[in-house]
């Protein structure tokens, strides 16, 4: 974040969601005003391109941590065995996020109180794995793509598909490829970012529906004012104006649509 900060020029920036720090890959940033529409972002599903390594367990579930067991099979599982056990993990199910992760515990992050020596144990949580395709299969590394729902942790995919096939395993490689619609091909390095690269706040919300104002709704809509709702239309629309400017996002109310979010104020 600084680097964008120093390279725009603008202290407003902030991020749609962290990557682990031995990860590589796409990372959306937010400037200005359009901070403000992270919370439409950050349930976007996420594609991964990832490497198990099996043969020993980790305390991080990747290879920056100590190792906590090794073993190695006398005959390593076919490649068949290895697309039924990840795919087996598709759909929603419960999953115990890694000790050294962003999640609170007690009002601290449990990455600082695993490295101070504290005993974590966060309770399962429900996340949702969209797809799973094994690219190669070299014992003892597994390399696949990973499209899951927010939350997901792809680190603790990996523990637990060594803890399923009985071969503690580890994330050995990361790299976040895609979140939504958006790739890291199209993506610039934080040291080359400009402004004059920035995505309009309209093409950031390309998965929302659409709803185009008037002149007059648009400038209601830009006092915080409700305008109406036909029946049928969805929970949450980007509301633009006639030039495809993005003037707020709101959310339905019965038969009004309320901005939640305001970005170009009539005031």
């Amino acid at each position: 974040m600084a680097v964008v900060r120093r390279q725009l020029g603008i202290r407003s920036v902030g991020h749609t969601g962290t990557l682990d720090p031995f990860a590589t890959g796409l990372l959306i940033v937010l400037v200005g005003r359009a901070t403000r529409l992270a919370r439409f972002l950050a349930d976007l599903p996420k594609t991964y391109e990832a490497t198990v390594r099996f043969g020993a367990a980790t305390a991080t579930d990747d290879g920056t941590g100590d190792v906590l067991r090794t073993a190695m099979p006398a005959q390593w599982p076919g490649r068949e065995v290895m697309i039924a056990a990840a795919q087996g993990f598709v759909g929603r199910h419960l999953q115990r996020p890694p000790a050294f992760s962003a999640k609170h515990v007690a009002g601290e992050r449990s990455h600082a109180l695993a490295r101070a020596g504290r005993s974590v144990e966060l309770a399962p949580v429900e996340v949702s794995v969209y797809q799973v395709q094994v690219v190669e299969w070299t014992p003892p590394d597994l390399r696949l793509v990973a499209t899951v729902g927010s939350g997901m942790y792809v680190r603790a995919l990996a523990r637990d598909l060594g803890e399923r096939l009985d071969i503690p395993a580890h994330c050995a490689s990361l790299r976040r490829t895609r979140i939504g619609s958006f790739d890291v091909a199209a993506a610039e390095h934080p040291e080359v970012a400009s402004n004059d690269r920035l995505l309009a706040p309209a093409q950031l919300l390309g998965h929302l529906p659409v709803r185009t104002l008037s002149d007059a709704e648009a400038v209601d809509v830009g006092f915080g004012r409700d305008v109406v709702r036909d029946e049928g239309e969805a929970a949450v629309v980007s509301l633009v104006a006639a030039d495809g400017r993005l003037v707020a996002v709101a959310e339905a109310l019965d038969d009004r649509w309320h901005p939640t979010v305001v970005l170009e104020s009539a005031a």
